[in-house]
Protein backbone atom coordinates (compact mmCIF):
# COMPACT_ATOMS: atom_id res chain seq x y z
CA UNK A 1 0.00 0.00 0.00
CA UNK A 2 1.23 3.51 -0.85
CA UNK A 3 2.24 5.41 2.29
CA UNK A 4 2.42 9.15 2.87
CA UNK A 5 3.62 11.41 5.67
CA UNK A 6 2.40 14.98 5.99
CA UNK A 7 4.59 17.28 8.10
CA UNK A 8 2.31 19.89 9.65
CA UNK A 9 -1.41 19.92 10.41
CA UNK A 10 -2.51 23.33 9.19
CA UNK A 11 -5.58 23.42 6.94
CA UNK A 12 -3.47 22.73 3.86
CA UNK A 13 -1.58 19.83 5.41
CA UNK A 14 -4.86 18.28 6.53
CA UNK A 15 -6.45 18.90 3.11
CA UNK A 16 -3.51 17.13 1.46
CA UNK A 17 -3.83 14.26 3.93
CA UNK A 18 -7.58 13.84 3.34
CA UNK A 19 -7.13 14.00 -0.43
CA UNK A 20 -4.43 11.33 -0.39
CA UNK A 21 -6.33 9.11 2.05
CA UNK A 22 -9.49 9.23 -0.02
CA UNK A 23 -7.40 8.07 -2.98
CA UNK A 24 -6.34 4.98 -1.06
CA UNK A 25 -3.05 6.18 0.42
CA UNK A 26 -2.12 5.31 4.02
CA UNK A 27 -1.52 8.73 5.62
CA UNK A 28 0.15 9.87 8.84
CA UNK A 29 0.18 13.55 9.81
CA UNK A 30 2.93 14.74 12.14
CA UNK A 31 2.30 17.98 14.04
CA UNK A 32 4.93 19.66 16.19
CA UNK A 33 2.44 21.50 18.41
CA UNK A 34 0.16 19.94 20.97
CA UNK A 35 -2.99 20.70 18.96
CA UNK A 36 -3.82 20.45 15.28
CA UNK A 37 -4.98 23.30 13.09
CA UNK A 38 -2.14 25.73 12.41
CA UNK A 39 -3.87 28.94 11.32
CA UNK A 40 -7.32 27.52 12.18
CA UNK A 41 -6.81 27.08 15.91
CA UNK A 42 -9.34 28.53 18.38
CA UNK A 43 -9.25 28.76 22.16
CA UNK A 44 -10.45 30.65 25.24
CA UNK A 45 -7.69 33.24 25.32
CA UNK A 46 -9.25 35.91 27.54
CA UNK A 47 -12.03 34.74 29.87
CA UNK A 48 -13.73 31.35 30.29
CA UNK A 49 -16.41 30.64 27.73
CA UNK A 50 -15.27 33.30 25.26
CA UNK A 51 -13.84 31.60 22.15
CA UNK A 52 -11.28 33.40 19.98
CA UNK A 53 -9.83 32.46 16.62
CA UNK A 54 -6.06 32.59 16.92
CA UNK A 55 -5.52 33.53 13.27
CA UNK A 56 -7.91 32.80 10.40
CA UNK A 57 -11.46 33.85 11.23
CA UNK A 58 -13.42 34.28 7.98
CA UNK A 59 -13.41 31.89 5.06
CA UNK A 60 -14.93 33.31 1.86
CA UNK A 61 -12.99 30.93 -0.41
CA UNK A 62 -13.62 27.77 1.63
CA UNK A 63 -17.37 27.36 1.16
CA UNK A 64 -17.34 26.14 -2.43
CA UNK A 65 -14.16 25.02 -4.16
CA UNK A 66 -12.62 21.86 -5.59
CA UNK A 67 -11.58 20.59 -2.15
CA UNK A 68 -14.93 21.26 -0.45
CA UNK A 69 -16.62 19.51 -3.38
CA UNK A 70 -14.20 16.58 -3.04
CA UNK A 71 -14.98 15.93 0.64
CA UNK A 72 -18.09 17.12 2.46
CA UNK A 73 -16.82 18.33 5.83
CA UNK A 74 -20.36 18.89 7.07
CA UNK A 75 -20.48 15.11 7.46
CA UNK A 76 -17.79 15.57 10.11
CA UNK A 77 -19.39 18.41 12.06
CA UNK A 78 -18.39 21.57 10.17
CA UNK A 79 -21.13 24.21 10.03
CA UNK A 80 -20.89 27.67 8.49
CA UNK A 81 -22.55 30.83 9.77
CA UNK A 82 -22.83 34.26 8.14
CA UNK A 83 -22.99 37.76 9.63
CA UNK A 84 -25.65 40.17 8.37
CA UNK A 85 -22.98 42.53 7.00
CA UNK A 86 -19.95 40.81 5.49
CA UNK A 87 -17.44 43.62 6.12
CA UNK A 88 -17.61 47.29 7.06
CA UNK A 89 -15.33 50.30 6.98
CA UNK A 90 -15.99 53.12 9.49
CA UNK A 91 -14.85 56.63 8.73
CA UNK A 92 -14.85 59.91 10.67
CA UNK A 93 -17.99 61.48 12.14
CA UNK A 94 -20.11 58.32 11.88
CA UNK A 95 -19.65 57.93 8.13
CA UNK A 96 -18.52 54.70 6.50
CA UNK A 97 -19.32 51.99 3.99
CA UNK A 98 -20.23 48.32 4.15
CA UNK A 99 -20.58 45.24 1.97
CA UNK A 100 -23.61 42.98 2.17
CA UNK A 101 -23.71 39.65 0.37
CA UNK A 102 -26.54 41.16 -1.67
CA UNK A 103 -24.73 43.42 -4.11
CA UNK A 104 -27.90 45.47 -4.63
CA UNK A 105 -28.04 46.29 -0.92
CA UNK A 106 -24.37 47.27 -1.02
CA UNK A 107 -24.95 49.51 -4.04
CA UNK A 108 -27.90 51.25 -2.36
CA UNK A 109 -25.79 52.16 0.65
CA UNK A 110 -22.93 53.42 -1.54
CA UNK A 111 -25.35 55.86 -3.19
CA UNK A 112 -23.40 57.85 -5.84
CA UNK A 113 -20.87 55.03 -6.28
CA UNK A 114 -23.36 52.20 -6.01
CA UNK A 115 -23.82 51.65 -9.72
CA UNK A 116 -20.07 51.59 -10.36
CA UNK A 117 -19.57 49.09 -7.51
CA UNK A 118 -22.31 46.94 -9.02
CA UNK A 119 -20.87 47.32 -12.52
CA UNK A 120 -17.49 45.97 -11.41
CA UNK A 121 -18.40 43.33 -8.86
CA UNK A 122 -21.77 42.20 -10.28
CA UNK A 123 -20.46 40.42 -13.41
CA UNK A 124 -17.47 39.07 -11.47
CA UNK A 125 -19.75 37.62 -8.77
CA UNK A 126 -21.96 35.98 -11.39
CA UNK A 127 -18.90 34.32 -12.96
CA UNK A 128 -16.92 33.71 -9.78
CA UNK A 129 -17.57 29.95 -9.42
CA UNK A 130 -15.93 29.52 -12.85
CA UNK A 131 -13.22 32.15 -12.32
CA UNK A 132 -12.01 30.59 -9.09
CA UNK A 133 -11.49 27.25 -10.82
CA UNK A 134 -8.60 28.98 -12.56
CA UNK A 135 -7.16 31.33 -9.96
CA UNK A 136 -7.19 28.69 -7.20
CA UNK A 137 -4.67 26.70 -9.26
CA UNK A 138 -1.03 27.30 -10.29
CA UNK A 139 -0.69 30.18 -12.75
CA UNK A 140 1.04 28.03 -15.38
CA UNK A 141 -1.89 25.98 -16.63
CA UNK A 142 -4.29 25.95 -19.55
CA UNK A 143 -7.26 28.06 -18.35
CA UNK A 144 -10.60 26.31 -18.05
CA UNK A 145 -12.47 29.59 -18.55
CA UNK A 146 -9.98 31.89 -20.34
CA UNK A 147 -12.35 34.77 -21.13
CA UNK A 148 -13.79 34.91 -17.63
CA UNK A 149 -10.28 34.72 -16.15
CA UNK A 150 -9.13 37.55 -18.44
CA UNK A 151 -12.10 39.68 -17.29
CA UNK A 152 -11.10 39.08 -13.67
CA UNK A 153 -7.45 39.84 -14.49
CA UNK A 154 -8.40 43.18 -15.99
CA UNK A 155 -9.45 44.37 -12.54
CA UNK A 156 -6.95 42.33 -10.50
CA UNK A 157 -3.82 43.38 -12.38
CA UNK A 158 -3.64 47.16 -11.79
CA UNK A 159 -2.50 48.83 -8.57
CA UNK A 160 -5.29 49.30 -6.05
CA UNK A 161 -4.57 53.04 -6.15
CA UNK A 162 -5.49 53.04 -9.86
CA UNK A 163 -8.62 50.92 -9.55
CA UNK A 164 -9.88 53.04 -6.65
CA UNK A 165 -10.17 56.02 -8.99
CA UNK A 166 -13.28 54.55 -10.63
CA UNK A 167 -15.18 55.55 -7.46
CA UNK A 168 -15.91 59.17 -6.64
CA UNK A 169 -16.61 59.01 -2.91
CA UNK A 170 -14.28 58.53 0.01
CA UNK A 171 -16.62 55.82 1.33
CA UNK A 172 -16.37 53.52 -1.70
CA UNK A 173 -12.61 54.02 -2.04
CA UNK A 174 -12.12 53.21 1.63
CA UNK A 175 -14.33 50.11 1.35
CA UNK A 176 -12.09 48.80 -1.43
CA UNK A 177 -8.91 49.81 0.43
CA UNK A 178 -9.90 47.60 3.34
CA UNK A 179 -10.13 44.42 1.27
CA UNK A 180 -7.10 45.32 -0.86
CA UNK A 181 -5.01 45.79 2.29
CA UNK A 182 -5.43 42.08 3.13
CA UNK A 183 -2.47 41.59 0.80
CA UNK A 184 -0.03 43.42 3.15
CA UNK A 185 1.28 45.22 0.03
CA UNK A 186 1.75 48.86 -0.94
CA UNK A 187 -1.50 49.84 -2.63
CA UNK A 188 0.36 51.53 -5.49
CA UNK A 189 2.11 48.28 -6.45
CA UNK A 190 1.29 46.29 -9.57
CA UNK A 191 -1.45 43.67 -8.93
CA UNK A 192 -2.19 45.08 -5.46
CA UNK A 193 -5.85 45.03 -6.52
CA UNK A 194 -5.86 41.25 -6.92
CA UNK A 195 -6.68 40.11 -3.40
CA UNK A 196 -9.15 42.94 -2.88
CA UNK A 197 -11.01 42.08 -6.09
CA UNK A 198 -11.04 38.37 -5.20
CA UNK A 199 -12.25 38.87 -1.63
CA UNK A 200 -14.71 41.57 -2.61
CA UNK A 201 -16.19 39.37 -5.31
CA UNK A 202 -16.34 36.40 -2.94
CA UNK A 203 -18.32 38.52 -0.46
CA UNK A 204 -21.08 38.96 -3.05
CA UNK A 205 -20.92 35.32 -4.16
CA UNK A 206 -20.48 33.24 -1.01
CA UNK A 207 -20.27 35.83 1.75
CA UNK A 208 -17.57 35.81 4.44
CA UNK A 209 -18.68 32.95 6.70
CA UNK A 210 -17.25 31.77 10.01
CA UNK A 211 -17.04 28.22 11.29
CA UNK A 212 -19.47 27.57 14.12
CA UNK A 213 -17.72 27.11 17.49
CA UNK A 214 -14.49 28.58 16.11
CA UNK A 215 -12.14 27.99 13.19
CA UNK A 216 -10.78 25.00 15.11
CA UNK A 217 -13.92 23.25 13.85
CA UNK A 218 -12.44 23.26 10.34
CA UNK A 219 -9.34 21.38 11.46
CA UNK A 220 -11.39 19.05 13.66
CA UNK A 221 -13.66 18.18 10.72
CA UNK A 222 -10.66 17.45 8.52
CA UNK A 223 -9.15 15.20 11.19
CA UNK A 224 -12.49 13.42 11.50
CA UNK A 225 -12.59 12.88 7.74
CA UNK A 226 -8.99 11.65 7.73
CA UNK A 227 -9.58 9.17 10.53
CA UNK A 228 -12.71 7.86 8.81
CA UNK A 229 -10.51 7.17 5.78
CA UNK A 230 -7.95 5.29 7.88
CA UNK A 231 -5.37 8.04 8.40
CA UNK A 232 -4.20 9.41 11.72
CA UNK A 233 -2.51 12.42 13.32
CA UNK A 234 0.33 12.48 15.85
CA UNK A 235 0.88 15.73 17.78
CA UNK A 236 4.03 16.81 19.61
CA UNK A 237 6.14 15.43 16.74
CA UNK A 238 8.50 18.19 15.58
CA UNK A 239 10.42 17.03 12.51
CA UNK A 240 13.95 18.33 12.02
CA UNK A 241 15.28 16.00 9.32
CA UNK A 242 14.12 13.45 6.75
CA UNK A 243 16.19 10.87 8.61
CA UNK A 244 13.67 11.05 11.49
CA UNK A 245 10.82 9.88 9.27
CA UNK A 246 9.82 6.31 8.54
CA UNK A 247 9.93 5.13 4.94
CA UNK A 248 7.15 6.64 2.82
CA UNK A 249 6.31 6.97 -0.87
CA UNK A 250 5.11 10.56 -0.45
CA UNK A 251 6.25 13.23 1.99
CA UNK A 252 4.26 16.47 2.05
CA UNK A 253 5.59 19.56 3.82
CA UNK A 254 2.95 21.92 5.24
CA UNK A 255 5.80 24.27 6.14
CA UNK A 256 7.48 27.38 4.88
CA UNK A 257 9.79 26.90 1.88
CA UNK A 258 13.01 27.46 3.83
CA UNK A 259 11.89 25.00 6.52
CA UNK A 260 11.18 22.38 3.87
CA UNK A 261 14.64 22.94 2.39
CA UNK A 262 16.23 22.64 5.82
CA UNK A 263 14.40 19.42 6.70
CA UNK A 264 15.02 17.82 3.30
CA UNK A 265 18.67 18.86 3.30
CA UNK A 266 20.84 17.23 0.63
CA UNK A 267 17.86 15.30 -0.71
CA UNK A 268 16.87 18.40 -2.72
CA UNK A 269 18.58 19.49 -5.93
CA UNK A 270 20.79 22.48 -5.03
CA UNK A 271 19.01 24.88 -7.42
CA UNK A 272 15.64 24.12 -5.82
CA UNK A 273 17.03 24.37 -2.32
CA UNK A 274 18.47 27.79 -3.17
CA UNK A 275 15.15 28.94 -4.65
CA UNK A 276 13.23 27.88 -1.55
CA UNK A 277 15.68 29.68 0.72
CA UNK A 278 15.31 32.85 -1.38
CA UNK A 279 11.54 32.87 -0.93
CA UNK A 280 10.47 36.26 0.42
CA UNK A 281 8.28 36.81 3.46
CA UNK A 282 6.27 39.97 4.01
CA UNK A 283 5.21 42.29 6.82
CA UNK A 284 3.89 40.99 10.12
CA UNK A 285 0.76 40.91 12.25
CA UNK A 286 0.55 42.06 15.86
CA UNK A 287 -2.47 40.36 17.43
CA UNK A 288 -4.71 41.44 20.32
CA UNK A 289 -7.77 39.43 21.34
CA UNK A 290 -10.30 41.34 23.45
CA UNK A 291 -13.17 40.26 25.65
CA UNK A 292 -15.61 43.16 25.32
CA UNK A 293 -18.78 43.71 27.32
CA UNK A 294 -21.69 44.69 25.12
CA UNK A 295 -19.67 44.69 21.90
CA UNK A 296 -17.98 47.63 20.20
CA UNK A 297 -19.95 50.94 20.05
CA UNK A 298 -19.11 51.85 16.44
CA UNK A 299 -20.40 55.26 15.39
CA UNK A 300 -21.03 53.85 11.89
CA UNK A 301 -24.10 51.70 12.60
CA UNK A 302 -23.58 48.93 9.96
CA UNK A 303 -20.20 48.13 11.57
CA UNK A 304 -22.12 46.92 14.63
CA UNK A 305 -23.57 44.14 12.42
CA UNK A 306 -20.42 43.35 10.43
CA UNK A 307 -18.40 40.18 10.84
CA UNK A 308 -15.22 41.97 9.75
CA UNK A 309 -14.39 45.62 10.28
CA UNK A 310 -11.47 47.28 8.49
CA UNK A 311 -10.10 50.00 10.73
CA UNK A 312 -7.75 52.50 9.15
CA UNK A 313 -9.61 55.52 7.87
CA UNK A 314 -9.48 56.76 4.30
CA UNK A 315 -7.85 55.10 1.29
CA UNK A 316 -4.99 57.58 1.58
CA UNK A 317 -4.40 56.76 5.27
CA UNK A 318 -4.39 53.02 4.66
CA UNK A 319 -2.10 53.37 1.64
CA UNK A 320 0.36 55.43 3.70
CA UNK A 321 0.36 52.86 6.53
CA UNK A 322 0.90 49.93 4.16
CA UNK A 323 3.73 51.79 2.44
CA UNK A 324 5.47 52.35 5.76
CA UNK A 325 5.31 48.73 6.98
CA UNK A 326 6.72 47.55 3.67
CA UNK A 327 9.64 49.92 4.25
CA UNK A 328 10.23 48.48 7.70
CA UNK A 329 8.73 51.42 9.60
CA UNK A 330 5.91 51.31 12.15
CA UNK A 331 3.04 53.72 11.33
CA UNK A 332 1.46 55.77 14.07
CA UNK A 333 -1.97 54.76 12.75
CA UNK A 334 -1.67 51.18 11.45
CA UNK A 335 -4.28 49.34 9.43
CA UNK A 336 -6.23 47.06 11.78
CA UNK A 337 -8.31 44.08 10.70
CA UNK A 338 -10.95 43.29 13.32
CA UNK A 339 -13.20 40.24 13.62
CA UNK A 340 -16.62 40.17 15.30
CA UNK A 341 -17.29 36.50 14.57
CA UNK A 342 -19.73 36.22 17.47
CA UNK A 343 -22.30 38.18 15.44
CA UNK A 344 -22.61 35.17 13.12
CA UNK A 345 -21.91 32.59 15.83
CA UNK A 346 -23.24 33.69 19.25
CA UNK A 347 -21.98 30.44 20.83
CA UNK A 348 -18.54 32.08 21.06
CA UNK A 349 -19.73 34.63 23.63
CA UNK A 350 -20.30 34.28 27.37
CA UNK A 351 -23.49 36.19 28.09
CA UNK A 352 -22.90 39.81 27.11
CA UNK A 353 -19.10 39.40 26.95
CA UNK A 354 -18.00 38.95 23.36
CA UNK A 355 -14.75 37.92 21.63
CA UNK A 356 -13.06 40.49 19.40
CA UNK A 357 -10.03 39.34 17.38
CA UNK A 358 -7.87 42.15 16.01
CA UNK A 359 -4.48 42.47 14.42
CA UNK A 360 -2.46 45.37 13.11
CA UNK A 361 -0.21 45.32 10.07
CA UNK A 362 3.31 46.00 11.32
CA UNK A 363 6.82 45.67 9.84
CA UNK A 364 8.38 42.22 9.57
CA UNK A 365 10.10 41.27 12.81
CA UNK A 366 8.62 44.27 14.66
CA UNK A 367 9.79 44.07 18.28
CA UNK A 368 7.61 46.79 19.79
CA UNK A 369 4.16 46.81 21.39
CA UNK A 370 1.29 47.82 19.08
CA UNK A 371 -1.47 47.26 21.66
CA UNK A 372 -2.06 50.95 22.31
CA UNK A 373 -1.99 51.77 18.58
CA UNK A 374 -4.65 49.13 17.92
CA UNK A 375 -6.86 50.37 20.73
CA UNK A 376 -6.49 53.98 19.65
CA UNK A 377 -7.52 53.11 16.11
CA UNK A 378 -10.66 51.32 17.33
CA UNK A 379 -11.49 54.05 19.86
CA UNK A 380 -11.18 56.59 17.06
CA UNK A 381 -14.25 55.11 15.34
CA UNK A 382 -15.93 53.70 18.44
CA UNK A 383 -15.61 56.13 21.38
CA UNK A 384 -16.02 54.29 24.66
CA UNK A 385 -14.52 51.03 23.36
CA UNK A 386 -11.70 50.96 25.91
CA UNK A 387 -14.17 51.27 28.77
CA UNK A 388 -15.84 48.03 27.68
CA UNK A 389 -12.71 45.86 27.61
CA UNK A 390 -12.94 43.08 30.22
CA UNK A 391 -9.71 41.32 29.28
CA UNK A 392 -7.13 41.23 26.51
CA UNK A 393 -4.63 38.68 25.21
CA UNK A 394 -1.61 40.08 23.37
CA UNK A 395 0.45 38.11 20.89
CA UNK A 396 3.42 40.13 19.67
CA UNK A 397 5.27 39.38 16.45
CA UNK A 398 7.79 37.06 18.09
CA UNK A 399 4.98 35.01 19.63
CA UNK A 400 3.07 34.93 16.34
CA UNK A 401 6.10 33.22 14.80
CA UNK A 402 6.85 30.99 17.80
CA UNK A 403 3.30 29.61 17.87
CA UNK A 404 3.33 28.89 14.12
CA UNK A 405 6.73 28.40 12.49
CA UNK A 406 5.23 29.03 9.03
CA UNK A 407 4.69 32.68 10.02
CA UNK A 408 8.31 33.73 9.52
CA UNK A 409 8.94 37.16 11.03
CA UNK A 410 5.23 37.35 11.93
CA UNK A 411 4.11 36.97 8.30
CA UNK A 412 0.68 35.32 8.70
CA UNK A 413 0.06 35.01 4.95
CA UNK A 414 3.16 32.79 4.53
CA UNK A 415 4.91 34.88 1.91
CA UNK A 416 5.15 38.38 0.49
CA UNK A 417 2.38 39.02 -2.03
CA UNK A 418 4.65 40.67 -4.56
CA UNK A 419 3.50 40.52 -8.17
CA UNK A 420 6.00 37.74 -8.86
CA UNK A 421 5.02 35.65 -5.83
CA UNK A 422 1.33 36.14 -6.53
CA UNK A 423 1.93 34.58 -9.92
CA UNK A 424 4.72 32.12 -9.14
CA UNK A 425 5.15 30.75 -5.64
CA UNK A 426 7.31 29.39 -4.10
CA UNK A 427 9.40 29.50 -7.31
CA UNK A 428 8.90 29.80 -11.05
CA UNK A 429 7.90 26.30 -12.08
CA UNK A 430 5.25 24.42 -14.02
CA UNK A 431 5.11 22.11 -10.97
CA UNK A 432 5.29 24.47 -7.97
CA UNK A 433 4.42 21.75 -5.41
CA UNK A 434 7.25 19.44 -6.40
CA UNK A 435 10.54 19.72 -4.52
CA UNK A 436 12.55 18.24 -7.37
CA UNK A 437 12.89 14.77 -5.96
CA UNK A 438 10.28 12.02 -6.48
CA UNK A 439 7.92 11.81 -3.52
CA UNK A 440 8.75 15.20 -1.94
CA UNK A 441 6.18 18.00 -2.10
CA UNK A 442 5.38 21.38 -0.54
CA UNK A 443 1.70 21.93 0.31
CA UNK A 444 1.60 25.03 2.54
CA UNK A 445 0.17 28.50 1.81
CA UNK A 446 3.55 29.28 0.23
CA UNK A 447 2.21 27.39 -2.80
CA UNK A 448 -0.65 28.34 -5.15
CA UNK A 449 -3.17 29.76 -4.56
CA UNK A 450 -1.76 31.19 -1.33
CA UNK A 451 -3.12 32.13 2.08
CA UNK A 452 -6.54 31.22 3.45
CA UNK A 453 -8.12 28.22 5.15
CA UNK A 454 -9.56 27.01 1.84
CA UNK A 455 -7.45 23.83 1.68
CA UNK A 456 -6.67 24.31 -2.00
CA UNK A 457 -2.86 24.39 -1.62
CA UNK A 458 -2.97 20.96 0.03
CA UNK A 459 -5.56 19.61 -2.38
CA UNK A 460 -3.52 20.74 -5.41
CA UNK A 461 -0.27 19.40 -3.94
CA UNK A 462 -1.86 16.02 -3.23
CA UNK A 463 -3.09 15.95 -6.81
CA UNK A 464 0.45 16.56 -8.02
CA UNK A 465 1.73 13.73 -5.82
CA UNK A 466 -0.92 11.31 -7.06
CA UNK A 467 -0.21 12.32 -10.65
CA UNK A 468 3.50 11.62 -10.15
CA UNK A 469 2.67 8.15 -8.81
CA UNK A 470 0.50 7.40 -11.80
CA UNK A 471 2.82 9.03 -14.33
CA UNK A 472 0.27 11.60 -15.50
CA UNK A 473 0.04 15.39 -15.38
CA UNK A 474 -1.88 17.11 -12.57
CA UNK A 475 -2.54 20.32 -14.53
Amino acid sequence: MTKAIVVGSGPNGLAAAVTLARSGVEVTVLEGAGTVGGGTRSSELTVPGVVHDECSGFHPLAVSNAFSDFIDLSDHGLEWAWPEVQYAHPLARGAGAAAWQDIGETARHLQDDGQMWKRIFGPLANRFPDIQQDFLRPMLHVPIHPLKLAHFGGFAGPPASWLSRVWKTEEARALFAGVAAHSFRPLNALASSAIGVALGTAAHTYGWPVAKNGSQSIANAMVGALETLGGHVETGMRVQSLSELPKADIIMFDTGPAAAARIAGDALPPRISRALKRYRHGPAAFVVNFAVEGGIPWTYAPARRAGTVHVGGSFREIAAAEQLINRGRMPEHPFVLLGQQYLADPSRSAGDVHPIDAYAHVPAGFDGDATDAIERQIERFAPGFRGRIIARHVKDVAEVESTNANYVGGDIVTGANSAMQLLFRPRVSASPYSLGRPGLFLCSAATPPGAGAHGMCGYNAAGAALAELSGTSSL
